[in-house]
């Protein structure tokens, strides 16, 4: 990072001044909308289980028992800041993530010096500092912050090794650091191995393009050995422990041999397009009532299907448990309605679902009502949220221009290809949850910082630029 490091040297108060800020962000969502709930509440049981017992496990019945709903990343990390720190300090733990959301923004603005200029950088480096909807993640003990760390830090170091490459040199090191850095975020988060797949490609254009094709299959090895490799023994472990073949999360956070209601998911996938349902149905299954009226009009295609549903609902209402019979019963209603409009299960509601998540205002761990578009009952609310919604708007209207200003060339393959990708993956979920796309942010925010960049510094190629 020998130049960003000048550039840093050079521009030291305004990087000063930024940084302060970030942090200053950062820690003001911690102390004032601190979320401890759900999810951060697993990875912490998975956490003291394995200091107190030595056993990566969940709390059943007073008792731990191995677990593989979560990989190992971030109850590793939480383990860490318990043993530091003492056993649930989640406030240590957000304010470490406040510190690791801040060196983020360093390796935006890296990423953006290596695909730009420096004019860009320092723009890249100023929007990540302040960009809300990644800074008010740090203040939730999830995966999130280290997971947008750990992208960041492989496609800056991916776009070195592809420069590397089409200058004629091995960047072995920058391929290894990918491959390392990309391994630590699919201990994160599973869905994070999909950064993987435009590096390849990318290599792949290379491999076709480019007589060091030597070069090019020897990074393409190293990538896929430092990736992949650290799998292995979580992969021999669970094998070990459940007999399963389970390199990875479990699809539906379960262990082997519980049961996934797969019907009433399935039917859920036919009708829900947007977060607020997850919230009030998705997330209340098993255990939790559902109020039938809150259901949307599309969630029916004919009255006896819509007399059928709410003659489920309330059964369900009854014994807050999807039992085998019922799922069953949900599944026959899915398959109808899959079968009447097929366009709509295939195509139109993962379009919403990707669009939701992409454009909704990230307001979920605010004080913010989920229906916050309800003028008449959150009038503040609803102002505050379009004001959310329309700064996301602008980041992206931001990336967007710096993506066509500039010629990124394979960088380009990687990066909007990462984006594509992980969203085409996201639009086949059941639950489209808001935070599901802040692993594309680094990207966001390296090409929106090309959009301040002076038009004739554009006119270089990636491949063009001195290599550091």
């Amino acid at each position: 990072m020998k130049t960003l490091v000048e550039l840093v040297r050079r521009n030291w108060l305004f990087f000063l001044l930024a940084t302060i800020a970030a942090l200053a962000l950062r820690l003001f969502f911690v102390f004032r909308f601190p979320h401890v709930a759900g999810d951060s509440l697993i990875y912490g049981d998975i956490a003291k289980n394995l200091l107190d017992h030595g056993i990566f496990g969940i709390t059943d019945n007073g008792l731990p028992r191995s677990t593989l709903i979560r990989l190992p990343g971030y109850p590793g990390f939480l383990a860490a800041m318990f043993t530091l720190f003492g056993h649930e300090h989640y406030t240590a733990v957000m304010i470490a993530q406040a510190l690791i959301d801040t060196n983020t923004c360093l390796v935006i603005a890296g990423l953006a010096l290596e695909l730009m200029n420096a004019r860009a950088a320092k723009a890249a480096y100023l929007l990540a500092a302040l960009c809300p909807f990644t800074a008010c993640y740090v203040a939730a003990p999830l995966s999130e912050t280290l997971s947008i760390c750990c992208i960041a830090h492989t496609l800056y170091y991916g776009v070195r090794g592809l420069k590397a490459l089409q200058q004629a040199a091995s960047g072995r090191h920058f391929w290894i650091l990918a491959g390392l850095w990309s391994s630590a975020a699919i201990f994160m988060r599973p869905d994070n191995g999909l950064v993987l797949p435009p590096l390849g490609l990318a290599l792949l254009v290379l491999l076709l393009r480019r007589p060091n094709k030597r070069q090019v299959v020897f990074a393409g090895i190293l990538l896929a050995a430092t990736s992949l490799g650290p799998l292995v023994p979580w992969t021999a472990r669970n094998w070990r422990v459940f007999h399963v073949w389970q390199p990875l999360a479990s699809r539906y956070a379960n262990d082997p041999g519980e049961f996934v209601p797969h019907g009433f998911n399935h039917w859920v996938k036919t009708w829900l397009a947007d977060y607020v349902s997850v919230e009030e149905v998705f997330w209340h299954v098993s255990g939790e009532p559902i109020d039938p009226l809150i259901l949307p009009e599309r969630a029916f295609d004919t009255r006896p299907e819509y007399e059928k549903t709410q003659a489920l609902i309330a059964r369900y209402n009854q014994e807050l448990y999807i039992t085998p019979e019922m799922d069953a019963e949900f599944e026959e209603i899915a398959r109808l309605r899959e079968e009447h409009n097929p366009l709509r299960y295939t195509i139109w509601l993962p379009f919403l679902r990707t669009t939701d998540m992409w454009l909704r205002p990230r307001t979920e761990l605010l004080n913010i009502e989920t229906r916050w578009w309800e003028f008449n009952q959150h009038e503040g609310e609803t102002a505050f949220a379009v004001g959310w919604a329309g700064l996301c708007m602008l980041y992206i209207a931001a990336a967007l221009r710096g993506w066509m200003h500039w010629r990124l060339g394979l960088a380009g393959v990687l990066l909007i290809g990462f984006v594509l990708l992980r969203s085409l993956f996201l639009s086949t979920l059941e639950n489209p949850e808001p935070r599901y796309v802040l692993e594309c942010f680094p990207v966001l925010l390296a090409l929106a910082g090309g959009a301040f960049a002076r038009s004739v510094d554009a006119v270089r190629p990636v491949s063009k630029l001195p290599s550091e």
